[in-house]
């Protein structure tokens, strides 16, 4: 009945035996036998070398990985609704030590190139302003919108032809590639992604998410390992994070547990069409809903978050199925 965040969910099984299974002793920080299988784990899925670093929040990968690509003089573009933007309490600026984020606007919460265009051409060649370095977008989506990789790489080839790094907020992006069918290449380094924040707590994880460096941006590595450190997210026992993560991706697990959630946006999303604020491409679920709609949903036991003046957005979770949706599905429906 709770459909407030996937940030409420349950943790999967497999990942809470994995934790269970590494309980055990082993070397201390990063050095763990686990820790050390992440590289190659994450290689694999994204069929090229990467370098895989653990830490315990989105907040965490989000801003380190911007640390690294942005100076604190510098600027990150990214859209008006992004989660660095509203949802992280100024950690970008703070562990950049002062970068300035650029908001642009677009449907859906998700930037065009012809907006990051408009946003950075106010920008002067002039040592009075702070010059973009990155981008940063969200797949998917603070709307629940998925990038396609042609709009990925359209975006990551302006940011090649003004020399910035392409960093992707993926705290759903098991969501998106589910949504998508496709190779998790074609929507990252592929298209021009220099960084990934990896979502898993969303996805049935427990404390854990991944910062994901591509290509030439695997130098960073070890600058964002001391950032890291300095920042208070090295883990004397950070094999239980590495456990975490090698569970999500075991057998594609990561991709089973998002094509669910995404299943169980689809069936509210159908109940209520003419409702949809936005397409549901992801596992979250924005429809127009009037203060006594909301108001006789709660006392029927549903939760669910106002999203501004006539407006909910419901967020579906990788543990629950049809048979837990169907009644908010067919009560929206009855309104």
């Amino acid at each position: 009945m709770r459909f407030f965040s996937d940030n409420a969910a349950a943790v999967c099984q497999p990942v809470l035996d994995a934790i269970a299974a590494a309980n055990r002793v082993d070397t201390a920080y990063d050095d763990d036998a686990l820790s050390q299988e992440l590289d190659g784990a994450f290689s694999g899925i994204f069929e090229t070398d990467v370098t895989a670093l653990w830490v315990s929040t989105g907040t965490a990968a989000n801003a380190l990985a911007l640390t690294a690509l942005c100076p604190p003089h510098g600027a990150i573009v990214c859209h008006e609704e992004a989660h660095i933007q509203n949802d992280e309490c100024g950690a970008p600026e703070f562990y950049t030590h002062g970068a300035k984020l650029l908001l642009g606007t677009g449907e859906g919460a998700k930037l065009t190139p012809g907006e990051v265009e408009r946003v950075a051409a106010s920008i002067r060649d002039d040592v009075h302003q702070m010059q973009p370095h990155a981008l940063s977008i969200t797949q998917a989506s603070e709307y629940g919108m998925v990038y396609t990789a042609d709009e990925v790489r359209a975006l990551g080839d302006l940011c090649r032809a003004r020399g910035w790094a392409l960093h992707m907020d993926g705290a759903r992006f098991a969501n998106a590639v589910a949504h998508l069918d496709c190779a998790p290449a074609d929507i990252t380094w592929r298209a021009g992604v220099d960084m990934l924040s990896f979502g898993c707590v969303k996805n049935g994880g427990l404390s854990a998410e991944a910062i994901i460096l591509f290509g030439d941006a695997r130098e960073k590595a070890a600058e964002i390992r001391y950032r890291r450190k300095r920042g208070g997210h090295l883990l004397s026992k950070g094999r239980y994070l590495a456990a975490q993560i090698l569970a999500i991706l075991e057998d594609d697990l990561w991709l089973a547990n998002a094509r669910a959630a995404n299943a169980g946006a689809r069936l509210i999303a159908e109940a209520a069409p003419d409702r949809l604020v936005y397409p549901a491409e992801a596992n979250e679920v924005f429809i127009t809903l009037g203060a006594e709609e909301a108001a006789s949903l709660r006392a029927a036991g549903f939760d669910f978050y106002d999203w501004g003046i006539g407006e909910a957005r419901f967020v579906t979770s990788w543990d629950q199925g049809a048979e837990e949706v169907r009644p908010l599905a067919d009560a929206i429906a009855a309104l």
